[in-house]
């Protein structure tokens, strides 16, 4: 695949952003390395480091996708979305994960860092099989969403060799959204709980393929 301008920017910049941050400075100072113009940083990226941030995190998600794709994990339905996650924080820097949360940790990315989290959850329903197009796909996602959430927060200050209390935890939150889905399970099973679902929630459809707010390339 050849290497686009915008490509080569964002390569340069996630050098400096160790140093600088996920922002502004690091895309300057990566602009400088390659010779692009500073008028040219805002039409690649016109959020600045937000776009920077979110454009590491999009190409992590489509390795995971690609990974999920030729090499799908095995097992149990919930070790797989457990393996699904631990490969997702594998294909990352911590520092450049760090840097870039605390740009989207600002007020005004706010609806774009619950955006990107969400796509990381969509990924892997995906992959893994899921079909619906009820309210279950927003809950699936969501649910999936905190427990991505919290692990990276976990992930970040952990110390332990190999990363083995990430692992550990990424078991215990991935239990407890597979005893979530067991749960709604079984009350759909109770008399008369189908009905009532679907005169309380059955307006509910997956969205169709289209760009959404705090969708930023």
């Amino acid at each position: 695949m050849t290497q686009t301008d915008r490509d080569a920017l964002q390569e340069a910049a996630l050098i400096h952003v160790p140093f600088e941050g996920m922002n502004d400075h690091a895309l300057a100072a990566g602009a400088r390395d390659i010779g692009m113009s500073p008028s040219l940083v805002r039409v690649h990226f016109p959020q600045g480091g937000a776009s920077l941030a979110a454009a590491y995190h999009r190409d992590a998600d489509q390795a995971l996708r690609v990974w999920l794709t030729e090499t799908p994990p095995q097992g149990r339905f919930r070790d797989r979305v457990a393996e699904a996650v631990w490969r997702r924080l594998e294909l990352v820097d911590p520092e450049l994960v760090r840097a870039g949360a605390a740009t989207l940790a600002l007020p005004q990315n706010a609806a774009l860092a619950s955006r990107l989290v969400w796509e990381s959850a969509d990924v892997i329903w995906t992959a893994l099989g899921d079909r619906s197009q009820d309210v279950n796909w927003y809950s699936k996602r969501a649910i999936l969403s905190a427990v991505i959430s919290a692990t990276v927060l976990f992930w970040l200050g952990d110390d332990s060799e190999g990363k083995a209390d990430t692992r550990a935890f990424i078991d215990r939150r991935i239990d407890g959204v597979m005893n979530f889905e067991s749960a709604k399970s079984r009350l759909r099973k109770l008399p008369g709980a189908d009905a009532l679902a679907r005169a309380a929630f059955g307006w509910i459809r997956a969205p169709r393929e289209r760009a959404l707010p705090g969708k930023t390339r």
